[in-house]
């Protein structure tokens, strides 16, 4: 049984206050979870004071991107080694808006992947395919791309310190979720290609997160399926009531 990992992407969201005032309430709420490992992703000016705030909770702490060198004359960047240092565990690579925003491509999603490995990190890879390639009907395709581009290189021991979120790109901030099935098809998808590229020892332990539009009130439905393992919030993790809400799906 994978354990499930329910982690807030907080975005370019929260004055520090507010920041705190959400992971306050957060502690409050969820300290009785045992059972689901909980990730809070706020901005980077952030993350020092959150990590004060959650030491020693059941909270741990995320980045939302990182840069593939460890210090350098790369203005505006941050490296792997601050994030440590910072208390980060976990940080999301290859979001959707870093594709589309910033270009960033599978290749350098993977150096990102491998760099963040290398320094202890458990990196949170992102894959999902836009309404125009779901329309067109290549949303294996453009999975199967992503994840072969992203895990390029990796051993299986790299993979299991891994988690992949599959975010269908037209059901971030739209309102819009991928159907129960929808999701689960794209997440069997993925399953069966870890076992293709590593094994399916390896396929069975890798938790894959959804990522879309996630609320209270649809969270219970996707958990269900049996090779969704949490999820990837955006705007509902910026609410205690709704994050806790997705937390507790099961209580």
């Amino acid at each position: 049984m994978r354990r499930p990992i329910l982690a807030g992407n907080w975005k370019m969201n929260t004055s520090l206050k507010e920041a705190v005032e959400l992971v306050t309430g957060l502690k409050r709420e969820l300290a009785g979870v045992t059972d689901a490992d909980i990730v809070v992703c706020p901005p980077f000016t952030h993350l020092t004071t959150i990590r004060d705030v959650v030491a020693g909770s059941n909270i741990a702490l995320g980045a939302q991107n990182m840069y593939i060198a460890e210090e350098g004359a790369f203005t505006g960047e941050i490296s792997p080694k601050m994030l440590k240092d910072s208390g980060c565990t976990y940080v999301i690579l290859g979001h959707s808006e870093r594709r589309q925003y910033f270009n960033e491509s599978d290749e350098f999603i993977n150096t990102k992947a491998k760099k963040a490995l290398e320094h202890g990190l458990t990196p949170i890879i992102c894959v999902g395919e836009t309404l125009d390639q779901r329309e067109q009907g290549i949303t294996g395709k453009i999975v199967t791309t992503q994840i072969k581009g992203c895990l390029a290189g990796l051993s299986e021991s790299d993979m299991l310190k891994c988690v992949i979120a599959y975010e269908p790109v037209w059901a971030i901030g739209t309102g819009k979720t991928a159907s129960n099935a929808q999701a689960q098809e794209v997440h069997a998808l993925i399953r069966s290609l870890l076992t293709e590229l590593f094994s399916e020892t390896v396929a069975q332990k890798i938790r894959i997160q959804y990522g879309g539009s996630v609320k209270p009130d649809n969270i219970a439905g996707l958990m269900q399926e049996k090779d969704i393992d949490g999820a990837l919030v955006g705007g509902a993790s910026l609410k205690v009531s709704s994050f806790a809400g997705i937390v507790l799906f099961n209580k």
